[in-house]
């Protein structure tokens, strides 16, 4: 069976639209990338979409009460519901470092949830 699927690429602010055309479910075709990264996008997409997950969680005796944070890597896109329910009460204590792992291996994705911002501790 034959199928057609529109996307646009998000690897690069171009926005290329692209056509992935599919035989029996095996991509056959990719139209309208014009760098090597859509390509690979729309093949990742339409066989194994994932994203980056960013949230804030709160920071307990911190300088700031909010600290950002993201997946390492790309998590399955069926799974992104599941992990941010997952970080509904999640707290960490302050300091916090650049890269430190808050969650290891979030809901057995295999990848971790790490601040991207330092958060300093209060002075008492």
């Amino acid at each position: 069976m034959k199928e057609t699927r529109q996307l646009t690429c998000i690897s690069c602010p171009m926005g290329c639209p692209l056509t992935v055309e599919m035989e029996d479910g095996v991509i056959t075709n990719v139209l309208g990338y014009t760098c090597r990264r859509g390509e690979e996008y729309a093949r990742k997409e339409v066989t194994n979409p994932r994203r980056t997950l960013t949230s804030v969680i709160p920071v307990l005796h911190g300088e700031i009460d909010m600290v950002s944070v993201k997946t390492r890597t790309d998590i399955p896109k069926a799974m992104v519901r599941e992990c941010i329910l997952a970080l509904k009460n999640l707290e960490i204590e302050a300091p916090v470092v650049i890269g430190q792992v808050i969650v290891h291996d979030l809901c057995g994705t295999g990848v971790d949830l790490i601040a991207t911002k330092a958060v300093r501790r209060n002075n008492p």
